[in-house]
């Protein structure tokens, strides 16, 4: 029902052969369906609950799925921000109520599930922080055994704390992500282990989720969907599932893919700027969105696509502007979530006051992690408790009432 795709010169492999790069050109992978021939069913999908699953046939995996519930997040309408920005259709998906507080949950699911289904044995992949803490959670239900490699002294707290406790190896190497991928890859292809970073065609199938979900819950294709960039993966899933939407006639139009990334980490966005073929890495990436913090994105071939076919736009924000709209919507919409995922939103707002967009248009963020991803980040920003004596008196002095 379904085959692995070269997105540049269109070689076929079967579904079963481990494969994360065309061996005729060395380019990216896509899954491709025989759409035609899916029972892909609205009124099927509209009885089941709002989740990963409820689009299993649009998914690769045909043994029951490691799940622990991923999927359904909420859609919030994001109405004192909206106003002050003057977008009165502006939304957030926020992807860190998924079950490690993060959407790496989604191409988890499937990528862990796959890897039992391909009969592999571990699983390994290179991380910022989040995918580390996915992976090692989904392998942890599934019972095997989860390496993971993290740039050392650059990953939040949060992330690593949860990478631990759920079992997995980690190995944190002198270097930065982009080193800790080519090593991870290298590793998997030399000694067998099923390598789970947004390389891997299959994990994407589960991230592409998003965009059905937000379709479904706000009843309607949005005019753009906007999300953070860091290895692109999430931008390039979300567009091969709304084409393939498209494909099967369940929508009628494509929203424009937006992407944003940090100021000291924008190679997409320089790519688009200056309209070139393809991107240039950055040998040193820095920004305190830790999740983004990416200088040669593997997915970007994917993304730069969906951004120029649907007349998308990349534009890069300041940390300063990040923390800034982090902060926003946790004391004006009741939103938390780590720096990375307040770029989405944070990128509305510059994009707006450019005249970029339409102020009328219906707008998807999607906010990637929950704010307890990187509480260090959170506690600098804020004044830190009021001490006091434990007597009235002084709790009235220090509220000034």
């Amino acid at each position: 029902m379904y085959r692995l795709v070269c997105v540049s010169c269109g070689a076929s492999y079967p579904p079963d052969e481990i494969l994360y790069n065309c061996t005729k050109c060395g380019h990216l992978l896509a899954v491709r369906y025989d759409l035609p021939a899916l029972a892909v069913s609205r009124k099927i999908w509209d009885s089941r609950p709002l989740s990963v699953w409820r689009y299993r046939e649009l998914l690769p995996v045909t043994i029951e799925p490691v799940t622990i519930n991923e999927g359904g997040t909420p859609l919030y309408h994001l109405k004192r921000l909206g106003k002050e920005l003057g977008i009165p259709h502006l939304y957030a998906k926020h992807e860190g109520m998924n079950p490690s507080g993060s959407f790496k949950d989604r191409g988890m699911t499937v990528g862990v599930s796959m890897a039992l289904q391909l009969k592999k044995k571990s699983v390994a992949c290179a991380s910022t922080g989040n995918t580390s803490a996915s992976l090692a959670v989904y392998a942890a239900k599934a019972g095997i055994p989860a390496v993971v490699l993290l740039p050392a002294g650059k990953v939040a707290v949060g992330k690593v704390a949860q990478a631990l406790m759920h079992g997995a190896k980690v190995i944190s190497i002198r270097g930065n992500f982009d080193r800790a991928l080519e090593m991870v890859h290298e590793l998997c292809l030399s000694h067998g282990l099923y390598l789970l970073n947004s390389i891997n065609p299959f994990r994407l199938e589960g991230q592409k989720t998003i965009g059905f979900e937000a379709i479904d819950q706000l009843g309607g294709v949005p005019d753009r969907f906007v999300l953070p960039v860091g290895n692109a993966g999430n931008i390039s899933a979300v567009h091969k599932g709304l084409l393939e939407l498209k494909e099967l006639g369940l929508v009628d139009s494509l929203p424009m893919m937006t992407g944003i990334q940090a100021a000291g980490s924008m190679p997409v966005v320089r790519a688009i700027r200056e309209n070139l073929p393809e991107v240039i890495p950055e040998g040193d990436p820095e920004t305190v969105a830790t999740a983004i913090r990416i200088g040669a994105p593997v997915n970007a071939e994917k993304a730069l696509t969906a951004i120029r076919t649907t007349g998308g736009l990349a534009e890069s924000v300041t940390d300063d502007e990040i923390l800034a709209m982090q902060r926003d919507l946790a004391r004006k919409e009741g939103i938390g979530v780590e720096p990375a995922s307040a770029a989405s939103v944070a990128g509305v707002k510059k994009l707006i006051e450019a005249g970029a967009i339409d102020r009328s248009e219906r707008i998807v963020c999607v906010v990637t992690g929950h704010l307890l991803k990187d509480p260090d980040t959170v506690i600098r920003q804020c004044e830190p408790p009021t001490e006091i004596d434990a007597d009235l008196p002084s709790l009235l002095a220090a509220l000034r009432l």
